[in-house]
């Protein structure tokens, strides 16, 4: 396979929609089944081995089939977890003797022997999801690609998605304003304002290229949308029956895994290839179960137990595996429940978070108003269909893990990590002892005679204290929370009672509510909580990751003043999964995960530093203190208001015209071209330099000579660190770029908003305010240039190391690259001339962005790291790397210092079609070699 992956004459997608196709297809239809070959990719009909299980699910509809797998009479299909029985149908679906090979199926079938082996299965998705931040770089990718094939001589038409694709535009809102009944409309109003370029060249993609489809902004966050509207479960297409499956440039992706779609987070590298008809090649994976039983308490929420299930198996170690929730305790959480819980699969490190399909989810798609005819029958007949009531159906997993609901209790997690839980009865105490920590996770090392340190200010002619701890931001944003009915109806209930009691937040902080659809809207406004919810700040702002992705927006200058004219460790309080550093914004320093309810009861209080058993919110007007138990609603109460509001009716109105509801959206004007004109004067669309030099003669691989350090750092470096998302700063390099460009702080937008022009997402590479540069011993976007040895911007330090010929590389400790699937977190370390990046562990997604943009990963051998190996970062390196047809997966090679020492590493292409891909330069310079041939 990994000598020639690429099928020019099968291009073919079973899962593509209607629309133009290589006029090889039909003829290269089999008549084995008649008039409907399209079971097959190109002449796949003829070589599939498994022709002979295709089924007819309804005599009354002959027309329709599927691959029926029971007919594989194999007693090893039935103790297959229910995960890996999709990767297996695919493989069968799919099967062609080429791309999907009869072996690959019979590793998937022995799967409890093979999962151990490290083999390679191959994995073609139904289709793939992309949001605007990641989608705007693909797009981008897409026309310099066009650009490419054209100029070595291939026809750039043939660069067009064959695996369908959805963009939903949810990352580019911003919460500028809040508090204010038309916040929503002049958030979106500056939305366009600022993105116009953006929004004109995605739209021009929709129309230039087939099989993608854009859902607008304003309509929602992109797992929601997906979860109620894109989800098929079990996809009927060109008379063939099969699940729905995705890959997904978000890592939250897997939130779809809660309805019992299969689906995970990629690279944005990774996904453009999936788009052009590129099996995903992936370790055939562990499966963990993950058992719940009992139920859990009145007083607990979906987000309480994903919190409890995040920090367990981050302690358990899950990365690179699957895990699948199954026992009786599954049957108590209803979708939206199950689907906060797969949505945060990427904090504690999973692949996927898969729950089967069972009668529960059948309910919800009914209830979203999702045809429903056939799938039950379908999911039955093939053994997908589950019943978590009936042990005899528990299959084999790799491990099994215990979790009773009844001892979950209301937590949060923070202040810098998602997986660091804290129950909320140890809030207080926990704030306490990470105010005086050594700097870290759950350190801000605050000398002791400052911790209760006070700051007086004026706001709006009102006088106002902040101290460390005091809540700064609160916000009800993210796919984690806002799609689940029980936790936003919650935090209404909450609201009204807190009004109702007397209650107020204070004007400074910045409180806002974004809700994952316009659904969430309409059942707010319905059960008459949506007033309460205004009262107390909390009016929406828009219909978008907003808070959680870094679209905070900017604080009041007085508070900005207060806090860092005192070094005041200020806290943001959120219902999202992420809180990394310099994330949610550059002034908040602590950040925690919470469940709307405590969002608002946080901002209530005023600060983090509150023990609700003891200490009150507030008082009443007859000076009655006030409790947090004295307004919480119980599940019985939320369940109540669910079943009444949350109704069908609701999903039609929302989703039957989302494609066509935004006016600004409709009125885009986009060319018709098939190659795009690029603006040389536009600061977010740039055709990117990836593809310069490229021709169709391959280098052999050559080892890196010499190469500088240009960073040190240490463990849990994020994509966020790597390439920021928020703010551009006024002093950094990217803004130098964009005023010298002519544009002024406020057209700064963010550089999420920019991924589309690599002048300044190279800028942009490591300028997180919070990484912590071991060369300079603080938090900084700085680092030594060693010749010199100036302390410098780290993008000017690589430029100088360019013009002086050196090559460079990065040394990093464990889980390097975690956080979010950002493309952009390879493709800036490649533009700065980053050869290669040595760590003790990667984060599975950014691995994969590495190898597709040609920086090797190499990783320490077990027991070692840059300390038992005396490494300062000052050496110089030399890797080097074997002749071509000598590198092998996985293998070790040798690293020599400039001070004569020499050790091993692990060159971490874990497959042979990676290093297919390290041979061409990257996965995107091998796929435009393909189309050129």
């Amino acid at each position: 396979r990994s000598s020639d992956l690429w099928p020019s004459s099968r291009q073919c997608c079973v899962a593509c929609r209607p629309g133009p196709r290589p006029p090889s297809h039909c003829e290269q239809r089999s008549s084995l089944l008649g008039d409907r070959p399209r079971y097959f990719r190109g002449s796949a009909a003829m070589s599939n081995p498994f022709a002979h299980i295709v089924d007819t699910l309804d005599p009354q509809q002959p027309e329709k089939k599927f691959f029926n797998l029971n007919k594989l009479e194999d007693s090893r299909y039935a103790q297959l977890p229910f995960c890996i029985r999709v990767l297996l149908e695919a493989a069968v679906r799919n099967c062609d003797e080429f791309l999907v090979k009869k072996n690959d199926v019979e590793n998937i079938l022995n799967w409890s022997v093979m999962q151990h082996k490290s083999v390679e299965v191959p994995f073609r998705p139904a289709r793939v999801i992309l949001q605007d931040f990641t989608g705007v770089p693909a797009v981008v990718d897409f026309a310099a690609m066009r650009d490419a094939v054209k100029k070595l001589g291939g026809d750039p038409e043939k660069i067009n998605p064959i695996c369908p694709a959805d963009l939903v535009i949810d990352h580019s809102i911003q919460v500028d304003f809040n508090k204010r009944a038309d916040s929503l409309q002049k958030n979106q109003d500056l939305e366009f304002e600022r993105n116009r370029e953006r929004f004109e060249f995605l739209k021009w993609g929709s129309q230039a290229f087939q099989n993608m489809r854009i859902i607008p902004p304003g309509s929602g966050i992109i797992h929601q949308v997906n979860l109620e509207y894109l989800a098929r479960v079990v996809f009927d297409q060109d008379g063939l029956y099969y699940p729905d499956s995705l890959v997904g440039t978000d890592s939250h992706t897997t939130m779809i895994d809660g309805l019992g779609v299969l689906g995970w987070g990629v690279g944005g590298i990774e996904a453009e290839a999936v788009m052009l008809g590129q099996p995903i090649s992936m370790v055939l994976p562990e499966v963990i179960g993950y058992k719940l039983m009992g139920q859990p308490h009145q007083l607990v929420t979906s987000t309480d137990i994903v919190l409890t299930i995040t920090k367990h198996l981050r302690q358990v170690g899950v990365v690179g595996k699957f895990v699948e929730f199954y026992g009786p305790g599954v049957t108590q959480l209803s979708i939206a429940d199950r689907a906060t819980i797969a949505n945060m699969c990427p904090e504690y490190g999973a692949t996927a978070a898969f729950f089967p399909v069972d009668q529960v989810s059948i309910n919800y798609l009914q209830q979203t108003e999702k045809k429903v005819k056939n799938i039950r029958e379908y999911l039955e007949a093939v053994g997908m269909f589950r019943n978590f009531s009936d042990e005899s159906q528990d299959p084999v997993f790799t491990q099994v893990i215990e979790l009773d609901l009844a001892t979950v209790v209301p937590c949060c997690s923070g202040p810098k990590r998602p997986q660091d839980k804290v129950a909320v009865s140890d809030m207080k105490s926990d704030f306490a002892n990470c105010l005086g920590a050594k700097q870290g996770f759950k350190g801000f090392q605050i000398a002791p005679e400052h911790h209760s340190c006070t700051v007086k200010f004026k706001y709006n002619g009102c006088d106002f204290e902040l101290s460390h701890g005091s809540v700064v931001i609160a916000a009800i944003t993210s796919c984690t929370n806002t799609s689940n009915p029980s936790v936003m109806l919650g935090a209404g209930l909450l609201a009204k009672k807190a009004v109702e009691a007397g209650l107020t937040v204070k004007s400074y902080i910045k409180t806002s509510l974004s809700p994952g659809s316009g659904v969430v809207t309409y059942y707010l406004k319905n059960s008459g909580v949506m007033p309460y919810l205004a009262q107390l700040g909390f009016d929406v702002v828009g219909y978008g990751c907003m808070t959680c992705i870094g679209n905070s927006g900017p604080l009041p200058d007085p508070v900005v003043e207060a806090i860092t004219q005192n070094d005041l460790v200020a806290v943001g309080v959120l219902s999202g999964n992420r809180n990394f550093e310099g994330r949610v914004h550059p002034n908040t320093r602590a950040n925690y995960l919470a469940s709307p309810p405590l969002v608002i009861a946080y901002a209530i209080a005023g600060t983090i530093r509150i023990d609700f058993e003891n200490d009150p919110l507030g008082e009443n007007a007859e000076g009655k203190p006030i409790f947090l138990r004295d307004i919480w609603p119980t599940r019985n109460e939320i369940q109540a208001v669910e079943r009444q509001f949350v109704i069908p009716e609701m999903f039609k109105e929302v989703y039957e015209k989302i494609e066509k509801v935004n006016e600004s959206w409709n009125n885009l004007f986009a060319t018709s071209d098939q190659l795009y004109s690029w603006n040389s004067k536009s600061t977010y669309i740039k055709s990117p330099p990836f593809f310069d030099n490229l021709t169709m003669e391959l280098q052999p691989p050559k080892s890196i000579k010499g190469a500088y350090a240009l960073l040190n750092l240490g463990d849990s470096v994020t994509t966020d660190h790597i390439s920021p998302a928020g703010n551009i700063a006024r002093n950094s390099p990217a803004a130098h770029y964009l005023t010298s460009k002519g544009l002024t702080p406020r057209e700064f937008n963010s550089y999420g908003s920019r991924r589309g022009n690599d002048a300044v997402m190279a800028r942009g590479t490591f300028a997180n305010i919070r990484l912590f540069n071991k060369f300079l011993n603080k938090p900084a976007p700085q680092t030594i240039h060693f010749p010199s040895k100036e302390a410098i911007s780290i993008f000017d330090a690589a430029e100088r190391y360019k013009q002086e010929g050196h090559p460079l590389i990065i040394l990093a400790g464990k889980e390097y690259g975690s956080g979010s699937s950002r493309d952009w977190a390879a493709k800036g370390p490649f533009l700065l001339g980053i050869g290669a990046v040595l760590a003790e562990s990667y984060e599975r997604i950014h691995r994969s962005n590495l190898v597709g943009m040609g920086v090797i990963p190499l990783q320490y051998r077990p027991g070692e790291n840059a300390e038992t190996l005396g490494l300062t970062g000052r050496e110089r390196y030399t890797i080097v790397i074997p002749e071509d047809n000598d590198i092998k997966p996985g293998m070790n090679v040798q690293i020599e210092l400039d001070t004569g020492k020499t050790f091993e590493v692990i060159m971490r292409f874990d497959t042979d079609v990676e290093l297919t891909y390290f041979r061409n330069g990257g996965i995107l310079n091998y796929m435009i070699r393909k189309m050129a041939n």
